[in-house]
């Protein structure tokens, strides 16, 4: 799979999720199996790039020990010029694709006019994009859901916009903005967009097991799959599916001790990224996904949550470290 000029490492893409995908969830993610990763959701803003949580999010320059494999950035806002202006800022900070988020469904988001908000409006959409894609020398790529509720799925009609505003990729996420993240995905809309385009297209929703991810690139026929909440606790998610997608044949499962050496080197990044204070903040919840096992007993799920309340009273980098080493011990 291509994005512009771009020949990826696979098509497993690392979705971007606001408080997730920072920087060294990506670096694990890449490291572990991911093609692509995608970048939190920066603001358009200008009044903002200077912020210290902007800063966080943009690229981490052209240096593979920052920033892993094609740096994506991804941009969100509901005024044309302002999201071009964001597109040549990013650019400018060694973004190598720039991503336009028309699927969040939040509705800090929303009520602004931006993410999947757009979709009630496809004129702005398709100022927006032949604006950006105009702004900008690197591939601009899309992310939409199906449409703004189930009475009202555009995703066909704002896909054929992007194909001829120039858009290199299409991700649609399987449900309507009024869905938000509940009840199943549906993917009947995201074949449907696939047999009408020529560019790639990228499903996401529901995929948690190398199964899933069998089952919808046979039933779509899309170029690619984006990742989000499934990896969260198991970036080895993307390694799974990627050697059972080529192999058909599952890996053995991720042994005990990957595991604790994978979350120790997470939550350590973590301090080091954020600072102490917030670092500690952030990895509580981190630990929190990578703990949760719906496989395991009754009596080891409570012994977990007892060790999780613990865990998330500790107030410091050092002892964190030192408390979940000695929960696998």
């Amino acid at each position: 799979m291509k994005i512009g000029s771009y020949n990826l490492d696979n098509n497993l893409f690392l979705a971007p999720m606001a408080g997730v995908t920072d920087l060294p969830f990506r670096r694990l993610c890449k490291r572990l199996g991911a093609g692509v990763v995608v970048s939190e959701m920066v603001t358009s803003d200008p009044s903002l790039w200077a912020s210290r949580k902007t800063q966080l999010r943009i690229a981490q320059d052209s240096n593979p020990e920052n920033e892993p494999g094609l740096r994506v950035v991804q941009i969100a806002g509901g005024d044309a010029d302002i999201l071009a202006r964001a597109a040549r800022f990013n650019v400018g900070n060694g973004a190598q694709v720039i991503d336009i988020n028309m699927g969040c469904p939040a509705k800090k988001v929303c009520k602004k006019a931006a993410g999947s908000a757009l979709l009630k409006d496809p004129k702005l959409v398709e100022e927006i994009l032949n604006t950006v894609v105009s702004a900008v020398d690197v591939p601009v790529t899309l992310k939409i859901r199906t449409g703004w509720n189930k009475e009202n799925k555009n995703a066909l009609q704002i896909a054929k916009i992007a194909e001829n505003a120039g858009i290199q990729a299409l991700a649609i996420h399987g449900r309507t903005r009024e869905c938000k993240y509940l009840g199943n995905a549906e993917h009947d809309t995201v074949a449907l967009v696939k047999q009408s385009m020529s560019i790639p297209v990228i499903a996401n929703g529901d995929i948690s097991t190398p199964i899933d991810a069998k089952r919808l690139l046979d039933y779509t026929k899309v170029d690619g799959l984006m990742i989000g909440r499934a990896a969260q606790g198991k970036p080895w998610i993307f390694r799974e599916i990627d050697h059972f997608l080529n192999n058909n044949e599952f890996l053995p499962p991720i042994k005990r001790a990957e595991i604790k050496n994978i979350l120790l080197e997470h939550i350590e990044n973590l301090h080091q990224f954020y600072g102490e204070i917030q670092g500690l903040r952030i990895a509580r919840k981190h630990v929190g996904w990578y703990l949760t096992d719906n496989n395991s007993d009754n009596l080891e799920q409570q012994n977990t949550e007892i060790f999780k309340k613990q865990f998330n009273q500790i107030n410091t980098a050092k002892d964190q470290l030192k408390s979940l080493n000695n929960h696998f011990e």
